[in-house]
């Protein structure tokens, strides 16, 4: 396909990229051992323009279609750490897609305008320790009560979830009616009865915050009700396919920049009398996984065009061949994404082994990648549902 980007899609590519070097790389060492990177980066990247350039201007976005989003997942990987990269998308791409999708003027004014500026932290708050994948599975309920809902649950894996200012949350307000009784609500975290749990430690993405957050007979407004009650299992469909997409082109541009910087380590190290390069098996190897790179950024390509039709230029939903493009992409690429890190770092040899090496953090943290936004086992179901298996 042509390319899809202008060239006002490659100044703001620029940007996000010189953000990423400059003003987040140097601190990798220090995040990732902190195991948190600091509030300013969502402030920051507000201010300058990068959490809402797809977003129209009546919400503080720039009105830019969907091409910037990606431009903009495919630059964060420069920052060195996934968990930043992660933590950013979530604000951008995942906790509020649905509230510009559905939420009043009010509920806009309140949540989206000020996470576009980075002056409020969204998380998503969807998966459960019993519910994962399963989404329909989920047991956190919302009963009504006069103006308000009362919620009693838990939800588990939140990415910004330990200084979140608020949740986008699903929840069941008709239990008996399955997938098809869940509801959207935004949530203030400081709303009474909400709890941070604890803050889970990961093997990976070990810069973002991940929290397990309980709900004891919290109270939410009825004017928090995103959309219509017992049609957020339909809306969360149509949130997951940006979200997984996006995942796609970040992770792609993650596998590109890991055999990048392996190329050059083959030029700089030598064994046996020469650069590690110049052997032969790595050299078919590099080409391979080239090839293979190439390829997934193509279906992921194919995935967001058709996303960037179906949504910015073509209506409201998102096209069920649309959805089918992009669960092949989330599957291959994930693939892909695997092997790439694994190769890397075995050509690294022991050296790849070691924390301050980009490679072994890239190598650990994008195994999250086949888990978050459904597992590829749950996805390969899904698309053989769609092809009449």
């Amino acid at each position: 396909m042509p390319s899809p980007f202008t060239e006002v899609h490659q100044q703001f590519r620029a940007s996000v990229r010189q953000f990423c070097e400059r003003e987040l790389a140097p601190h990798a060492a220090e995040w990732e051992r902190d195991e948190l990177f600091p509030n300013w980066v969502f402030k920051r990247a507000g201010e300058l323009g990068i959490l809402g350039a797809h977003y129209p201007p009546e919400v503080g976005g720039a009105g830019g279609d969907f091409w910037f989003s990606v431009a903009k997942s495919e630059e964060l990987p420069r920052c060195l750490m996934a968990g930043v990269s992660m933590g950013l998308l979530v604000q951008s791409d995942m906790a509020t897609p649905v509230i510009n999708d559905l939420g009043t003027a009010e509920q806009k004014a309140e949540f989206l305008v000020p996470a576009i500026r980075g002056e409020k932290i969204a998380a998503l708050g969807v998966s459960e320790p019993n519910a994962g994948s399963d989404v329909a599975g989920i047991e956190t309920v919302a009963r009504r009560d006069g103006d308000d809902y009362v919620v009693n649950g838990s939800k588990t894996f939140i990415t910004n979830g330990t200084r979140a200012d608020f949740v986008t949350l699903l929840v069941k307000t008709t239990p008996e009616a399955g997938a098809h009784g869940c509801s959207f609500f935004l949530v203030p975290t400081e709303t009474r009865g909400f709890h941070v749990a604890r803050k889970l430690k990961k093997i990976g993405n070990h810069s973002s915050d991940t929290a397990e957050l309980h709900f004891d007979e919290m109270r939410v407004p009825k004017r928090y009700l995103l959309g219509e009650e017992n049609m957020g299992f339909m809306y969360l469909m149509q949130n997951f396919q940006s979200e997984r997409i996006i995942a796609c082109t970040s992770a792609v541009s993650g596998s590109d920049l890991m055999l990048s910087e392996a190329i050059q380590y083959g030029r700089d190290r030598s064994a046996f009398g020469k650069p590690l390069i110049k052997r032969e098996y790595w050299q078919h190897k590099f080409v391979d996984l080239t090839a293979k790179v190439e390829a997934a950024r193509s279906l992921a390509y194919r995935g967001a065009d058709g996303y960037n039709a179906d949504k910015y230029l073509g209506g409201d939903s998102v096209s069920m061949e649309t959805v089918k493009l992009i669960s092949l992409a989330k599957i291959f690429v994930g693939d892909v994404t695997s092997e790439v890190a694994d190769q890397c770092l075995q050509f690294h040899g022991g050296w790849g082994y070691i924390e301050e090496f980009h490679v072994a953090r890239a190598w650990r943290d994008q195994r999250l990648f086949r888990i978050g936004g459904g597992t590829t086992e749950t996805l390969r179901y899904y698309v053989a549902k769609l092809m009449g298996l």
